[in-house]
């Protein structure tokens, strides 16, 4: 089964950009993708997951599992993701015990969606 690790490349994060300067989360997207990916993760780009005031946003999702929004994230977190997409991906149903959690999955959560089919 593979996890999709959706990237709001859209993402602003608050910032002013200059022209041609790609938004934090187009940054975050491209830092995932060039990082270690967990085998069964795919990182998927998307254009926006409404959650502006909280950019740079994620979402990991797969399946008959819990979906989880993350946000306020940048590129010094990418090893943290990853390892959180990693313990998302081993688990039966999304859910990831508590401690087992990177600290920003723990802080950072904006959203909690339960699965659609089970």
């Amino acid at each position: 089964m593979t996890v999709k690790l959706f990237v709001c490349t859209t993402c602003r994060a608050g910032e002013t950009l200059q022209d041609g300067e790609l938004p934090p989360g187009a940054r975050l997207h491209a830092a995932l993708v060039a990082g270690d990916v967990p085998e069964g993760v795919s990182v998927t780009p998307v254009e926006c997951l409404s959650a502006c005031g909280n950019g740079s946003a994620i979402a990991l999702s797969a399946s008959g599992r819990w979906t989880y929004v993350y946000g306020r994230l940048d590129t010094d977190h990418v090893p943290d993701i990853l390892a959180g997409a990693a313990a998302y991906a081993a688990s039966a149903d999304g859910i990831v015990p508590w401690r087992e959690r990177p600290q920003i999955f723990r802080k950072q959560s904006i959203a909690r969606i339960p699965p659609l089919e089970r």
